[in-house]
């Protein structure tokens, strides 16, 4: 019994012993790893690709004896000649339109044209190597890295201007923007921007609303067709298209609820939106600012404009909408350019086939309008009680940007819960604009109306 457990013991000491060895052999292993990984990245073996080539290598080096210059004079030869056969083939399909040539016209633009074009504009768009290499204190953009898709990466790499001139903004490159939030919607971006350059865009302009609803906006521009409406009629003109339902064959219909304008009635339940129901009924559109009501937050365009007679010409209408206060206010020569946002409806279309102008734009983005340059801003049914008070404070202030000294803000009919009445009272009149109209009037047991028309001062500093 005694000399098995004296046995015991040296082996117990062995295993433990080997087991320490492991543990320092492994962590041997780690230290030496951690070191070589950091030499290959001093070297530049970790760096991608192009960093790679052009921390080991010279331009010569890596292009040799390699003539770029007769590259580019190739490749400037090559579309020369695509340009000259797509002007020629043009020309047949005109001479065909005139002559009712047996040659299928659509089969000739779709199978010939639209592809001469689209290879001439990726032959464009190959950027030959320079010769005197490349500015080493020039960083890139990490956003072109961070997406896959190539025509995004194309759309915000920096555009220099050729032959090393200054532009007419007075810069060397132009720089294409997109909204920051598109890094947190990278895969729904790339869908948007996969395509095929030249061909038809997908009719998905309800990812695009989407996207900039959710702050990717701007959105890149795109190289693809439109699509339009199979059956486009021309529209009405322009003295019956103010108050009269458009056609509805102008409308592409596939990614809303109704199919035709009717559809869109406030009687309707399953209409698709909820905002200004009744804005596609042109009878009741017709009664808006032109005629009493019982609320007394509701004011006639007759009554602003005689505030300041001859002076207001151009403005903004902040609303949801379809067009209805820039028709009144056509009447009296005054240009409004409403916005738009379709939500669950086609709002922007209704406006431009009314004879009107739309703005495509979402509160995320400041107004792409010059400083003090309209004579009023609107607003109604857009910024309610649910807008958090520092956003309605960049709106506010951007404004008092564009609108000139001695132009009028009309809030009309702003809702909000009582208690809540007295925070953003104080966020209209900061700005110290002169009172014109104030009114507040019940909307519900809970709820409150506001109207006002503020004058901004003259501020001349």
């Amino acid at each position: 019994m005694f000399s098995m457990g004296r046995s015991c013991i040296p082996r117990y000491k062995v295993s433990r012993i080997m087991g320490w060895l492991q543990i320092i052999l492994g962590g041997l292993v780690i230290l030496v790893s951690i070191l070589s990984l950091t030499k290959f990245y001093s070297a530049g073996l970790l760096l991608p690709n192009e960093d790679i080539c052009q921390h080991f290598y010279t331009v010569k080096d890596v292009y040799g004896d390699f003539d770029a210059k007769a590259l580019s004079d190739s490749i400037g030869e090559v579309l020369e000649r695509l340009e000259t056969l797509q002007d020629k083939l043009e020309l047949k399909v005109q001479e065909m339109e005139k002559n009712k040539g047996t040659l299928d016209k659509k089969f000739l633009e779709d199978e010939i044209v639209r592809p001469i074009h689209s290879a001439n504009v990726a032959l464009r768009g190959i950027r030959v190597p320079k010769i005197e290499g490349r500015n080493n204190t020039e960083k890139d953009d990490p956003l072109i890295n961070f997406f896959i898709t190539e025509e995004i990466r194309k759309y915000i790499t920096p555009k220099e201007n050729r032959v090393g001139k200054i532009n007419l903004y007075g810069t060397d490159k132009v720089y294409n923007t997109i909204g920051h939030a598109c890094v947190l919607h990278k895969k729904e971006l790339e869908q948007y921007m996969d395509y095929d350059i030249g061909s038809y865009c997908d009719d998905d302009w309800n990812l695009a609303q989407k996207l900039m609803l959710n702050g990717c906006d701007p959105l890149p521009r795109r190289r693809c067709l439109t699509r339009a409406s199979m059956v486009y009629q021309s529209p009405y003109p322009i003295n019956e298209s103010l108050w009269r339902l458009p056609d509805h064959r102008n409308v592409r219909w596939g990614n809303y609820q109704c199919r035709n304008f009717e559809c869109l009635s406030s009687k309707n339940p399953k209409r698709g939106y909820s905002k200004c129901t009744s804005c596609f009924e042109m009878e009741k559109e017709k009664l808006k600012w032109v005629s009493n009501s019982s609320l007394s937050t509701d004011f006639l365009i007759l009554d602003v404009l005689a505030i300041k007679p001859g002076e207001i010409r151009v403005g903004l209408d902040y609303s949801i909408g379809t067009g209805t206060f820039a028709a009144r206010m056509r009447e009296h020569n005054v240009t409004i350019v409403s916005t738009a946002i379709n939500l669950g409806a086609p709002f922007n279309e209704i406006i431009a086939l009314r004879g009107l102008v739309p703005l495509y734009v979402t509160l995320n983005q400041r107004l792409p309008l010059f400083d003090n340059t309209m004579d009023l801003i609107h607003t109604t049914g857009f910024m309610d009680g649910w807008i958090d008070m520092l956003l309605l404070d960049f709106i506010l202030y951007d404004w008092d940007r564009i609108l000139r000294p001695g132009g009028l803000l009309w809030l009309d009919n702003f809702f909000c819960n009582r208690k809540d009445m007295d925070d953003y009272m104080y966020m209209f009149l900061q700005l110290r604009y002169k009172k014109h109209k104030w009114v507040i009037s019940p909307k519900s047991k809970d709820e409150l109306y506001l109207s006002a028309l503020l004058e901004k001062p003259p501020r001349a500093i």
